[in-house]
């Protein structure tokens, strides 16, 4: 793992809990946050408060729900792409997103994206199915991994 520096971490994932693509990955990095690198924040949930993450900067729901944000210790916000890598980097996948980094594959993946952000809502409609299959998979192993009646279903949400 690279860039894991104490002005990155821990990052606060500000994301929507009520878009289905959007859940089933967190869901999955909350399950992989051993070392509690990542914080969530679900925009969804009943009682988010906004302004207790943007003291130190304004900004408003509609323009924070738009992207990915992820909030340094610092008070200051990545977007997008650039907290897609940081969050995958804390979990110990940031090999899959690092060539993102090279220019021609950066400028495909924020596109990519700002893309899948503006549409997530409609692309998640139409993947319902197969979230639904993803989801089920995924507990079942999360069962599968259960010894003796401990189980390891808890999700690090620190």
């Amino acid at each position: 793992m690279t860039n894991l520096s104490s002005s990155t971490y821990p990052l606060t994932l500000l994301y929507d809990g009520a878009c289905p693509v959007c859940r089933l990955e967190m869901t999955e990095m909350m399950r992989r946050n051993t070392c509690g690198l990542l914080r969530f924040a679900d925009m969804s949930a009943p009682g988010f408060d906004l302004s207790a993450f943007t003291h130190t900067q304004a900004a408003a729901w509609a323009e924070i729900n738009a992207e990915l944000h992820g909030l340094k210790p610092d008070g200051s916000f990545v977007i997008g792409v650039e907290t897609v890598r940081l969050a995958y980097e804390a979990v110990g996948l940031g090999a899959i997103w690092r060539p993102t980094r090279w220019p021609v594959l950066n400028g495909l993946a924020q596109l990519a994206y700002r893309l899948f952000a503006r549409h997530r809502q409609r692309i998640s409609r139409l993947l319902g199915p197969a979230i639904l299959r993803i989801e089920a998979h995924r507990a079942a192993r999360r069962m599968q991994a259960c010894h003796e009646g401990v189980c390891e279903l808890q999700e690090n949400t620190k």
